[in-house]
């Protein structure tokens, strides 16, 4: 297929700027990534902070007796908790300090959604 040369020409008028007359706004330009952004918060960013508060909170609440599972896959009865770790008793007379955030739920339960999972 060969193209001819006056269509050559039409085509970069085509694709050319507007003409002064018909010059458009810079804020009208803004507004597909304006629609990007509200697009990637809603569809991202507002997913995400209701998990982590959902995480947040139930990491919050937990109490000594309660019987949980860790990311690592224990299971055990929280002996005494700390601000940022907790003690979990495994076995009798086994006890184990973890991390806080390594507490994924109850046992028996479902885990609370983990940052960054699929819901």
């Amino acid at each position: 297929m060969t193209v001819s040369s006056d269509f050559v020409p039409s085509l970069v008028l085509a694709i050319a700027a507007p003409p002064d007359g018909g010059a458009v706004s810079p804020w009208i330009q803004l507004v597909p990534f304006a629609l990007v952004l509200a697009i990637f918060y809603f569809i991202i960013l507002l997913p995400m902070r209701r998990r982590q508060k959902k995480v947040d909170d139930f990491l919050s609440t937990l109490k000594v007796g309660d019987k949980v599972v860790t990311s690592g896959g224990l299971y055990g009865n929280i002996t005494r908790l700390g601000e940022t770790s907790l003690q979990l008793q495994v076995a009798d007379k086994v006890r184990v300090e973890v991390a806080r955030t390594a507490v994924v739920g109850y046992q028996g339960q479902p885990p609370v959604t983990p940052e960054g999972a699929a819901p």
